[in-house]
């Protein structure tokens, strides 16, 4: 009686508990009772658990009740004695009978299999051979009592399959052993629930009894379940030979549960032969496993033949479980069926797949024939013994894998390669939005079951694998391909719908072109039978291209395509060249000269195809050094008419100059020589500089002067294009053979570089705020950032930024011009300033690389004055750009003899404007949460969430470009001494071994900045504020800046450096410690105060005052971990000294190295408790555990 009251309020608890409805100081005490029964005495609490899962209670009172029983028999099983636990076990066994009931629910009935199957698992199997009889008897009594019987034999090995933490490794060997040892018995009965049963419901279904038909199949489904189970691990050897692997085969053929059968053959596909199951067997059973699976393929793809719009989404889905399944035995079994008839009905079945409609399977079988073909054409390496002697391939496992390729080599012949490429290259299309079409193409909603890039990666590298083996059938289906698609294009009535067709063409034409002449024809003679028909045959394709007659832009831009993707055709078979040069003039020919295209892309287009142009002089090499006459009186022809914008030429003077360096530097030279001169002759005028450039409002007057603004541009352009590509380029043996002559450039930097530095001085003072000031309207917008340049600066956001709203001066102006016109040439003006001052830094940082020319032709002062005047009023992109681009490669180039003339001009003004700046905005950004840079001023509301980003992106932006200039000033390439010193120190780290920065300055540029400015230098100032800020990059990059100045410090006798590192960038890194930015770096920062204080230590007092000066330390501590730095001679043991004593003397506030904490690092301090009072604080706090450097024994 007082275990059913006990049952009811248990039952009133699960009820509140689950109802949502209730207060939730109700369910919680709910919860809270629930968990007292559970922890409460477990004799009672099995008592009431058995009574909550009767037929009394409501389903979701009886689920917690089964779930009570297994967790008493999981957890608390050995508190019950052995009687108890018998009882427990009759009683358990009695539920199942209870159970047997067509209405009972699935869950409920799951749940009662998975507690026989728990009391199995902790009773032992013993207590299975008692029960089993009695098991076999509840079978006999009907289906639904067969169904809870296989639910519990698929329970039984759960813990084999599902790794459970509270399981140990001793109970579950004990468990594998006896689920094996039971093996004999489970798997008949298994065999007669599949058989009888199933036949069961073929009567039944037969006789019009349906519903017990359904019954019947539900138990098949259910022993099914149970028998993919045991396939993940059982032996394969038991599984065939009681009959499984056979029920399961003959199941596929069953419409209601071949899916559950073909999972069964899904895991056992990838199975591998375990030392228990012999060779013969093994093969055997995978040898079935492949016939019923290429059988049962078989008859899907005939069906597909026959009628494939009969045909549902579950006879798909049934065959994209079958195709996994293939796929799977073929990337792990295949050697089972290496001869014979089966290879050749698998191979034929992938195939059908391969070319099936659906994406899924062609998609599913992609994968199967890339790693085949992927191993069986890989070279042979051969087999060699540990003594590194070559052994014979009857002795090892590399030889049979040798005979066994061969045979499948045999199976695989040029037309199952054909029918691999034909259907590639109709898959080549690029994804789509939305799904259409006979061929199933990857689109939008297929995004959930793959990614695209991994598909369309799979499908190139198989194309391109089967080119390289067979380059002729490649070549020819190639040609079969383009045909198609263009005759299709010829004749279609809206060509519109086949440009993705022919973007697929030049796609397939690209991958062939570059497998094959990059590959295997590469080294052929090229009179070679198969290097012949592999020509042939693209050339067949080639006058397909030239046969497509098409006037609209965007197919001649495929089209050009078309003929970027023959470089390395060309480069093999030069004497095509002249017909595919003369078509591209023929492209360029046919679009009109648009220097603004605001309506359409025939702009782009003709763009496009002068990259072409590029493209093939990267990939033919020297194929074009004939053609150069041709082509550049060609283009001089068409730049005299007007039909060859500037823009354009500089492409094609690029091409050139690409050609050039296949020849030599000498040919380089003339051709440079050649492309120059013409430009010379107006930017060396005087005319246009004095006009332009000698007071603020020429820019202004040059904004209204189209035709010269964009001369001067493009002019700039081609000049760094010209640098880029001029020189000794990378694979070139003919220029690197010639690298010691005089660079081809460098005897035209005299007449480029002062006009450039006159443009970009008066660019730059555009900014200072008396002249931007007196600027009109539409200067001041192009001045400030663009919406694209503000999206990239949130990640490529594309919501829309609002403008400014216009001014007055605006408002007139778009009355009298319209507003679309203005908006145009505010757009021309910023494309022109910011192209002018990108491609400008370029030319100069570019021309400091090419020897000491730019530094013997220019004056240093004016350099530094049209550079690092304005300094002050450029926004912070701006100066970002100034130092990658011209100060950092300036750095890097400069002779040493001139760092003294040269540098001092552009760093100590640098760096001083960035400390004042970057300070400002950091001290900001860390108080305010706003940087308050002046770069988008007055775009943005002060509140705008898109300014707080923008700004701290680009205060990132400049604080780490400073930080890679420090980083590079630093650099052993410029501080030939530092290496020494470091060697030195590390022997005597003591001792001075040098008088001063003096005697270093000559070959060390850090020693040289030092020797000039001194502690001062708002460089070293500027690097403690950045070791303070939360931009873990930015000190990355910093920390070999700050280890060169610590190095400095000891190595030297200069008694401000060692006062500064000893206590300014001591304390700086200790409070750079502090903040998570530095977590990645916190065991390089923790290394950089090792250093310091071992070094410095007895020299300056400042190391050990800094250190006192932290919250939670005293002076024994102090001592005791410089007794243990005494101790150990290990850099890496001081550092882990350092870091203990810096987390005690914090109070552990360094959250950087928070995260190392405990880690288990070795130390030889042990502690010492210094104040009583205190020890039992921190043993509570730290829950016990030995912490700090309380004291050295």
């Amino acid at each position: 009686m007082e275990e059913n009251k006990g049952a009811e309020s248990v039952a009133r608890a699960i009820i509140a508990a689950l109802d949502y409805a209730s207060p939730l100081d109700a369910r919680q005490a709910a919860f809270s009772f629930l968990e007292s029964v559970k922890q409460g005495d477990v004799r009672l609490l099995a008592g009431t658990s058995f009574r909550l899962v009767s037929r009394n209670w409501p389903p979701e009172v009886r689920l917690h009740g089964f779930k009570l029983l297994q967790h008493l028999v999981r957890l608390r099983w050995g508190e019950l004695n052995s009687h108890e636990q018998q009882d427990f076990a009759v009683t358990s066994v009695k539920v199942i009978t209870e159970m047997a009931d067509p209405q009972e629910q699935w869950a409920l009935k799951s749940q009662a299999a998975q507690l026989i199957a728990e009391v199995i698992r902790s009773e032992g199997f013993n207590l299975w051979k008692e029960i089993l009889p009695s098991l076999n008897a509840v079978c006999q009594q009907g289906p639904t009592e067969a169904e809870l019987i296989a639910m519990l034999l698929r329970w039984l090995p759960e813990d084999v399959t599902i790794h459970n933490e509270d399981l140990e490794g001793d109970r579950r060997r004990t468990l594998v052993r006896g689920l094996t040892q039971s093996l004999p018995d489970i798997f008949p009965l298994l065999y007669n629930l599949l058989q009888n049963h199933f036949h069961a419901a073929i009567a039944e279904a037969g006789r019009g009894q349906f519903d017990s038909a359904k019954q019947h199949l539900t138990t098949v489904i259910a022993s099914l379940n149970a028998v993919n189970t045991y396939a993940e691990w059982a032996p394969i050897s038991d599984l065939a030979k009681y009959g499984l692997i056979t029920a399961c085969g003959f199941l596929l053929s069953s419409v209601d549960i071949r899916s559950h059968a073909c999972d069964f053959f899904k895991i056992m596909a990838p199975r591998k032969r375990n030392t228990d199951c012999g060779s013969s067997e093994f093969d055997a059973a995978m040898h079935d496993i492949c016939s019923f699976l290429t059988k049962a393929s078989s008859e899907f793809l005939q069906r597909c033949h026959q009628n494939a719009a009969g045909l549902d989404q579950s006879e798909y889905e049934f065959a994209e479980c079958l195709c996994e399944s293939m796929v799977n035995f073929g990337s792990h079994n295949l050697h089972c069926i290496a001869d014979g008839l089966l290879l050749n009905l698998f191979l034929e079945q992938m195939l059908g797949y391969f070319q099936h409609s659906k994406l899924a399977l062609h998609a599913s079988s992609l994968q199967f024939w890339l790693a085949f073909l992927k191993d069986l054409l890989k070279p042979k390496v051969p087999a060699q013994a540990r003594d590194g002697s070559p052994t014979s391939g009857q002795d090892s496992v590399s030889g049979l894998a040798d005979k066994e390729k061969k045979g499948m080599q045999i199976c695989i012949d040029d037309h199952i390669y054909g029918v691999i490429l034909d259907f590639s290259f109709q898959r080549m299309v690029k994804k789509t939005a939305s799904p259409g079409g006979a061929l199933e193409i990857w689109n939008d909603s297929y995004d959930s079951k793959g990614d695209y890039g991994l598909y369309r990666g799979r499908m190139l590298e198989l194309v391109r694998l089967v080119s390289s083996y067979k380059p002729v059938v490649a070549a020819v289906k190639l040609f079969q391909r383009i045909e198609s698609v263009f005759n299709s294009c010829a004749s279609a009535p809206s060509p519109d719908k086949d440009l993705p067709l022919l973007e697929s063409t030049q796609l397939a034409l690209e991958t062939v072109v570059a497998s094959v002449f990059d590959g295997p024809c590469e080294s052929a003679d090229r009179n070679s039978p198969e290097v012949q028909q592999a020509f042939r045959a693209i050339q067949d394709s080639l006058r397909q291209l030239l046969s497509l007659n098409v006037s609209k832009p965007m197919y001649l831009k495929i089209l050009a395509r078309h003929f970027d993707a023959l470089g390395p055709f060309l480069k093999f078979f030069p004497e095509v060249v002249h017909g595919v040069i003369k078509i591209l003039f023929e492209l360029l020919q046919l679009l009109p000269v648009a220097d603004k295209d605001p309506s359409n892309n025939v702009r782009s287009v003709r763009l496009h195809i002068c990259t072409s142009f590029i493209r093939i002089a990267q990939t033919a090499d020297r194929s074009l050094l004939p053609h150069m006459k041709e082509i550049t009186e060609t283009v001089a022809c068409l730049h005299a008419e007007g039909r060859l914008p500037r823009g354009e030429h500089n492409i094609l003077g690029e091409a050139f100059l690409i050609v050039a360096s296949a020849a030599g530097s000498e040919t380089q030279e003339r051709v440079l020589s050649c492309l120059l001169e013409p430009i010379s002759k107006e930017w060396t005028q005087m005319e246009w500089q004095n006009t332009y450039l000698s007071d603020p409002s020429g820019l202004v007057r040059l904004f209204m002067d189209d035709a010269t603004m964009w001369s001067i541009f493009h002019s700039i352009t081609f000049f760094e294009r010209a640098l880029k590509r001029s020189g000794t380029q990378k694979n070139s043996p003919i220029l690197q053979s010639d690298s010691n002559r005089t660079h081809p450039f460098a005897s035209h930097l005299p007449w480029i570089l002062p006009p450039l530095l006159r443009l970009l001085r008066s660019v730059h003072s555009m900014w200072s705020q008396s002249v931007a000031q007196a600027l009109p309207p539409v200067v001041q917008n192009a001045m400030r950032m663009s919406q694209t340049e503000q999206a990239m600066l949130l990640g490529g956001s594309t919501s829309k930024v609002p403008k400014d709203p216009p001014s007055m001066a605006d408002a007139v102006l778009n009355s009298m011009h319209g507003h679309e016109t203005m908006q145009i040439k505010e757009n021309d003006i910023r494309n022109w300033l910011k192209g002018t001052r990108e491609s400008g830094y370029n030319v100069l940082g570019l021309s400091t690389t090419i020897g000491d020319c730019f530094f013997k032709c220019l004056d240093s002062s004016s350099v530094a004055l049209a550079l690092m005047e304005n300094i002050r009023s450029m926004n912070f992109w701006h100066l970002r750009q100034l130092t990658h681009s011209v100060l950092t490669p300036l750095v890097k180039s400069c002779p040493t003899e001139l760092w003294d003339s040269w540098l001092t001009k552009f760093l100590l003004p640098l760096f001083s404007h960035c400390y004042q700046v970057l300070t400002y905005s950091w001290t900001n950004l860390i108080n305010e949460g706003r940087a308050k840079i002046p770069d988008i001023g007055g775009n943005f509301s002060s509140s705008d969430l898109q300014v707080e980003v923008m700004e701290e992106q680009l205060l990132r932006s400049l604080t780490r470009e400073i930080c890679s200039l420090l980083s590079v000033i630093a650099s052993p390439g410029l501080n030939a001494c530092l290496s020494l010193l470091e060697q030195v120190g590390h022997a005597n780290r003591m001792e001075s071994n040098v008088e001063g920065l003096e005697g270093l300055a000559s070959n060390s540029l850090m020693c040289f900045l030092l020797k000039r400015n001194g502690p001062t230098f708002p460089v070293l100032q500027l690097s403690l504020e950045i070791l303070c800020w939360p931009d873990g990059e930015a000190v990355a990059k910093l920390l070999s800046f700050c280890g060169a100045v610590i190095l400095l410090a000891v190595s030297t006798n200069n008694p401000g450096l060692r006062a500064f590192v000893a206590k300014e960038m001591f304390s700086a890194i200790i409070r750079g410690l502090m903040l998570d930015s530095n977590a990645i770096i916190g065991a390089d920062l923790v290394g950089l105060c090792c250093d310091i204080f071992t070094s410095l230590s007895n020299k300056d007092a400042a190391c050990k005052e800094v250190l006192l000066s932290l919250p939670c330390i005293t002076m024994h501590d102090l001592l005791a971990f410089e007794d243990a730095l005494a101790k150990t001679s290990s850099p890496k043991e001081q550092k882990q000294h350092m870091k203990s004593l810096l987390l005690l003397a914090t109070g552990d506030k360094l959250r950087a190295l928070a995260a190392q904490k405990g880690a288990g690092a070795m130390t030889n301090i042990s502690v010492r408790i210094r104040n009583p009072s205190l020890s039992m604080e921190q043993s509570t706090e730290e829950g016990g555990d030995v912490i700090g450097l309380a004291a050295i024994t």
